[in-house]
């Protein structure tokens, strides 16, 4: 890509969710939006390959969708109220389409249909970017009017969203689109408990944004797209294949890695809820997740890569790749659970 394009491009992607995280009026916030979307188009079409084309489209169509829905659901309520402040959302009908609209630009079940399509035509680098950076802002508006959401169709949408995000990753064979369902599933995680805790939101999504980004690093250092392709990484390079299962493991929420942090604090909280029923709900769907990781760690552990008489082992070549963002982001994935305590206190 053209280094001014670059630039620009991610110039534009900081400004975009630096202004929706910074504004209080509803046409600002939705500008910073559109500038979000916008800036990320440059990296997602630069392959110039069908699937890429086919992935930018369905992106760009289903944010805008969404952007038009936000600013209809601003301009509704301040029709109704008068004003544009955020803080002042009081009309019912805005609030019910904007819980659409933002569900739809993170990825939320049923709003999901989107993201394992566009995820699948991206490379890892432009993946990590809609993994992460986008879930920012979108995020940033859910957690100044939680409040006024419905707590009753948040629960329905988080859990099923949960149920999704692990039904749908049982059958895939391409890495990028294990990552979207996981991403749904987590996503899940965030939007349940948004209404009685959003710290635990919070604290959730930076544990995920580091988990992810872990992966994608790691994937992008193998170049695996394919579980075909992790699953014969060993012999290039044995201490990132190893460090990538204890990675997809902390994604799955196992102790004593970082992963079970959010999940226990989640469940903690809704026990004091007396939301015994959803909590036991989530905590089931959580094995259709782990069924998923679990999978990939066998392949990546316990398969040996074909190595008849007439071929040779891989060579295991230097990397060309910064070591030091993979290096920071995996330890992160996989330590933090003695700071439980301190993140905790921090998110408060």
């Amino acid at each position: 890509m053209n280094p001014l394009i670059l630039s620009i491009s991610t110039l534009s992607l900081i400004l975009g969710t630096t202004m929706t995280l910074t504004a209080s009026h509803w046409l600002l916030i939705w500008v910073g939006l559109e500038i979000n979307t916008m800036a990320i188009i440059p990296f997602m079409i630069h392959q110039h390959h069908p699937r890429a084309t086919e992935a930018t489209t369905k992106y760009f169509l289903t944010q805008a969708s969404a952007s038009a829905l936000l600013l209809f659901a601003s301009t509704t309520n301040a029709w109704s109220t008068g004003q544009w402040d955020i803080t002042q959302m009081t009309n019912q009908v805005s609030i019910t389409l904007l819980s659409i609209a933002l569900s739809l630009k993170i990825g939320l079940a049923p709003l999901h249909f989107w993201l394992p399509e566009v995820l699948q035509g991206l490379s890892l680098t432009t993946g990590l970017i809609l993994s992460t950076w986008q879930k920012i802002a979108p995020f940033a508006i859910l957690l100044q009017l939680y409040h006024l959401m419905n707590p009753k169709l948040m629960m329905i949408l988080g859990v099923l969203s949960i149920l999704i995000g692990g039904w749908g990753g049982l059958n895939q064979t391409q890495l990028r689109k294990v990552m979207a369902y996981s991403s749904i599933a987590h996503i899940g995680w965030m939007i349940v408990i948004l209404y009685y805790a959003p710290n635990l939101t919070l604290l959730n999504l930076i544990i995920y944004m580091i988990m992810t980004s872990s992966l994608f690093l790691l994937f992008n250092t193998n170049n695996a797209t394919k579980i075909n392709s992790i699953a014969i990484s060993y012999t290039k390079s044995p201490l990132l294949t190893a460090t990538t299962m204890l990675a997809l493991l902390s994604l799955g929420g196992l102790p004593p890695l970082t992963g079970f942090m959010p999940k226990w604090l989640i469940l903690q909280e809704m026990t004091k809820q007396n939301l015994f029923i959803p909590a036991t709900i989530m905590a089931l769907a959580t094995l259709l997740s782990l069924f998923f990781y679990l999978r990939l760690c066998y392949l990546i552990t316990l398969t040996i890569s074909p190595n008849p008489t007439t071929s040779m082992t891989s060579w295991r070549t230097k990397t060309h790749q910064p070591n030091l963002p993979t290096t920071l982001m995996t330890s992160a994935s996989l330590m933090l659970l003695p700071l439980t305590p301190m993140m905790l206190s921090l998110t408060m």
